[in-house]
């Protein structure tokens, strides 16, 4: 045996999760394993917590936005050397043979397997993941800073090359993603305006000190059209509120991977030329492309710091949006 580790585990949706100890995860011969030292904590462990992400690994443990330094490889691993820093994702592998894998669409495979869903995560002192799967982290963000672009930021910036070359473009919830996508927006010369919930003044000056020029409720309107939105909170109302918002031939991104039922509407909202996307997952060229770009720009998440043993308390700021920005979880002080 390789020695134990502790890790907070999900034995059933609906329940907490509990500290266990765990036989340290031996890599298979195409992984790698990882000493973690951060994991970020998702709006989607919540909905896998919740049952609201159907057949997930049980026991499971969540986490993918996940940091750590290599400690073990397999025996055909060549990309990645032991002592090597690197990010583990939400897309943890795909088969490479499907169609949409073969069309550059590997988001969309068909057998596809996640990280802290369909895997184990990084809510534990170790993790073993593919090799392919792993990004190499650029230099200047600390491990903690760093764990929130694996997730909140690729999605993020999935959805936001999806919005397309907007002028000015609305952000429907103002929490780990927003936050860090309002850094490339202001970069790139466009107007942001920020959608909260009504009453969340907090969040309203939070979305201005990141550079939007008009925060409000999300049931206001914003004193011009928009080009885009994207809608990041899970709730569907916002969709129509958003298209209500748009200027013709302007598109609603949903970012989220589980959201309430959208409200019907009239035809008239969508007409002239309006469209509805969605964001399913992430692939390996959007990191190989956000990354960078976030070093490049200065792309530094707003971070409040759980240990290990506080998962659950994490996971419950996050659901009653007691934090602006992100939470992380780190294995200091692991068990204390």
């Amino acid at each position: 045996m390789l020695g134990i580790m502790h890790a907070q585990v999900l034995e059933r949706p609906g329940a907490s999760l509990v500290l266990r100890e765990m036989p340290l995860p031996g890599p298979g011969p195409e992984q790698v394993r990882v000493e973690v030292s951060a994991c970020g904590v998702c709006r989607t462990d919540l909905h896998v917590l919740d049952g609201e992400l159907a057949r997930p690994k049980l026991p499971l443990v969540l986490g993918h936005q996940i940091v750590g330094t290599v400690v073990e490889r397999g025996d055909a691993v060549d990309s990645i050397a032991v002592g090597d820093r690197v990010g583990i994702p939400w897309l943890g592998w795909t088969d490479g043979t499907c169609g949409y894998c073969r069309s550059g669409r590997e988001n969309l495979c068909v057998a596809a397997r996640f990280t802290g869903y369909t895997l184990d995560g990084g809510y534990a002192e170790q993790a073993v993941a593919d090799a392919r799967f792993c990004f190499p982290l650029p230099p200047g963000l600390d491990d903690v800073h760093a764990a929130p672009l694996l997730c909140a930021g690729l999605i993020g910036y999935r959805a936001l090359r999806l919005a397309g070359e907007a002028p000015r473009i609305g952000f429907y919830g103002f929490g780990a993603s927003a936050h860090l996508l309002a850094q490339v927006v202001v970069a790139q010369g466009r107007e942001l305006f920020a959608f909260t919930r009504d009453g969340d003044t907090r969040g309203q000056a939070f979305a201005r000190e990141r550079g939007a020029v008009w925060a409000g409720g999300s049931s206001e309107a914003p004193p011009a059209r928009l080009d885009a939105a994207i809608v990041f909170a899970s709730a569907g109302e916002l969709v129509v509120r958003a298209l209500e918002a748009l200027a013709p031939g302007g598109t609603v991104v949903c970012a989220g991977i589980h959201m309430s039922d959208i409200p019907s509407f009239p035809y008239e909202r969508l007409w002239e030329e309006r469209s509805i996307r969605s964001v399913a997952n992430l692939t390996r060229a959007d990191g190989r492309e956000f990354l960078p770009l976030a070093a490049r720009l200065g792309v530094v998440p707003e971070v409040t710091v759980f240990r290990l043993a506080q998962a659950n308390e994490a996971l419950q700021a996050l659901r009653e949006g007691r934090f602006n920005g992100a939470a992380v979880l780190t294995m200091a002080s692991r068990t204390g």
